[in-house]
């Protein structure tokens, strides 16, 4: 079997007064995260989470911090996925967030659009796998700006210079 990851890097460190208290402990799972400096530098030896197990009592600090600071998709997307406790049940400790149908970016976006140092933020990737498989190698860049997130991996570079050379 073979193992496959997306080393990811996310080139700006992201001022802490940028992000709101539920971004930073979104991201912070979502990515490992260093302090640098006035900001966060965020990364993934392995790729970034889509799973999420975070501390319910965090979460929910987090969140009514946040909705008092800016309203953002990640305000949003924790509320959508708070569910209802049933009548003397007592609420779990930790809480599982799915981001498989979403991704890190849509935060990174809300970010650039309230910052005043930020035009954009960037992410580098690279594809890797512990065998050798035609499909386990390559990477992928993507920028986020306040009006969109664009991006390309390597196989679609691989298409455009096919395209170039074929008859």
């Amino acid at each position: 079997m073979a193992d496959y990851y997306t080393p990811t890097v996310i080139q700006q460190s992201i001022p802490d007064v940028d992000m709101t208290p539920l971004e930073r402990l979104l991201l912070s799972h979502i990515f490992d995260a260093e302090r640098d400096g006035d900001g966060w530098y965020f990364y993934s030896e392995q790729g970034p989470s889509d799973m999420l197990y975070v501390e319910r009592a965090a979460l929910e600090a987090a969140l009514a911090a946040s909705e008092a600071a800016a309203e953002s998709a990640a305000n949003v997307f924790v509320k959508g996925h708070q569910s209802p406790l049933q009548s003397g049940e007592p609420p779990p400790s930790h809480l599982d967030l799915d981001l498989s149908t979403t991704s890190w970016e849509f935060i990174m976006q809300d970010i650039v659009k309230r910052s005043l140092t930020l035009r954009y933020v960037s992410a580098v990737s690279s594809f890797t796998c512990s065998r050798m498989r035609p499909d386990g190698f390559g990477g992928a860049v993507v920028v986020i700006s306040a009006d969109e997130i664009i991006g390309k991996s390597t196989n679609d570079l691989l298409e455009e210079f096919i395209e170039q050379v074929a008859p």
